[in-house]
């Protein structure tokens, strides 16, 4: 059997957060959890999703699944669905009545240590100077 494609889900949130909740603004760390949960389960994260306040039903969630492309969602845990989703009740519902998995990794979240959030604020402050966060 092949392995199954995943769609991990991250939530967008103002840099501003950074202070109050860098794990929520912190998309890699959010994305490097869902790959690792992927990962621990034999699966292999196909898409990355980054979205905000985003209905069940937008097309964006479900074009790769619709498309054969992604078989199951996971989120590194609820607070990242919380924010990403409009409401994870009826995506939850939506994902039930397509038949597809949603998961989270349930993986701790970091500590993050003043040196950390200023990487976080450096990667998400600078994208549009050519800096990749590397």
């Amino acid at each position: 059997m092949d392995e199954l494609r995943v769609a991990a889900i991250a939530s967008l949130t103002p840099l501003e957060e950074l202070d109050a909740d860098p794990f929520i603004v912190d998309t890699r760390t959010q994305h490097a959890m869902c790959a690792r949960w992927a990962a621990d389960h034999g699966y292999v994260v196909t898409r990355q999703l980054l979205v905000y306040g985003l209905r069940a039903d937008h097309c964006g969630l479900w074009s790769d699944i619709d498309a054969g492309q992604v078989d199951l969602f996971v989120a590194p845990n609820h607070r990242v669905l919380r924010r990403a989703l409009r409401s994870v009740e009826e995506f939850t519902a939506e994902c039930e009545r397509r038949g597809v998995r949603l998961e989270t990794a349930g993986h701790d979240e970091p500590a993050y240590t003043s040196g950390m959030k200023a990487e976080v604020h450096r990667r998400m402050s600078m994208p549009t100077a050519g800096y990749d966060g590397t």
